[in-house]
């Protein structure tokens, strides 16, 4: 058995998990913050079958496409260290962080 952790954005949770869902994945959903914009991720959470691994990682990589964005990032005013300014920079958001580990055990109680 393997554990899969999945960090996607937001915007794709819902369709992810409807899909995962539909394939007979059983998937626990945790809301999460990135670290660098601060912007809303969802991580899922799924022991698999390790036969099954490869499938649930295609149905990921198949449906979280990265994208550029615009989004705010404070500047320090020149000369001052007390007043930002906000201004817009283009980064990629979207696609998808997998993790898949080794499970010792696994219980359902």
């Amino acid at each position: 058995m393997k554990l899969v952790m999945a960090i996607i954005h937001d915007d794709d949770a819902f369709h992810i998990l409807d899909l995962l869902n539909e394939k007979g994945f059983y998937v626990t959903k945790l809301a999460s913050t990135g670290g660098f914009l601060r912007s809303g991720y969802t991580t899922l959470i799924s022991g698999v079958q390790e036969e099954r691994v490869r499938e649930l990682i295609e149905i990921i990589e198949k449906n979280c496409k990265s994208r550029k964005q615009l989004t705010p990032v404070n500047s320090a005013h020149v000369g001052t260290t007390e007043s930002y300014v906000p201004y817009p920079v283009e980064v990629t958001v979207g696609g998808a962080t997998v993790f898949v580990l080794n499970v010792e055990d696994f219980r359902k109680i």
